[in-house]
């Protein structure tokens, strides 16, 4: 790159506008999409916290209530595991992909089509299988956050479920495939294929 070059680049950029210099406008859209971005992503994760998540009656009073009851909510590490962890994935992709999705279902709460505990019982199983085929379609991928078939000791795990995790593992299964139901009720119309 010659000098020349770069001096008529600076030249350009130092060059006023109608009021303003290229280079001060450009400044102030950088100082602009820092605070722009910084401020999207605030609201971003402020919609994965668990207290965003219960503001609606529809899943404070159903599905948060069950996920209480459960050792993803209270355990002996006291590793909490909340909605975002495993609805929401944790790369900006997959995230943007999966919160942009996630604005569709808003309108089950505007239409009214889940307000109650009866309507939401009604859907449950349509609302379930959509949750569940998103999880395999994605290898259970918010569920390898935390679990992996690689951490599991033989020596600590009761060697039934042990030889089960290995032969999933063996066999291609992932974590959906074995573990429906088990941090909200299943659908009542849910039948069991043999699945633990």
């Amino acid at each position: 790159m010659s000098r020349g070059f770069v001096k008529r680049w600076w030249k350009v950029l130092r060059r006023p506008s109608v009021k303003y210099s290229l280079l001060s406008l450009l400044a102030i859209g950088f100082a602009s999409g820092i605070i722009f971005w910084g401020g999207f992503n605030t609201a971003l994760e402020a919609t994965n916290t668990l207290e965003f998540c219960t503001t609606c009656h529809e899943m404070r009073d159903t599905v948060y209530q069950e996920y209480k009851q459960t050792i993803h909510y209270s355990n002996r590490t006291g590793v909490r595991a909340i909605c975002s962890d495993c609805h929401v994935p944790k790369d900006w992709t997959h995230k943007m992909v999966r919160k942009a999705k996630a604005s569709f279902e808003i309108w089950g709460k505007l239409t009214g089509s889940i307000d109650t505990p009866e309507k939401f019982e009604a859907k449950r199983m349509t609302l379930a299988t959509h949750e569940w085929e998103r999880m395999k379609a994605v290898g259970s991928r918010e569920c390898r956050n935390c679990h992996s078939f690689e951490a599991m000791s033989g020596d600590i795990q009761k060697q039934t479920v042990f030889k089960k995790h290995m032969k999933a593992k063996d066999e291609g299964q992932t974590c959906i495939d074995c573990h429906k139901g088990i941090a909200h009720k299943l659908p009542k119309e849910y039948k069991d294929d043999g699945e633990d």
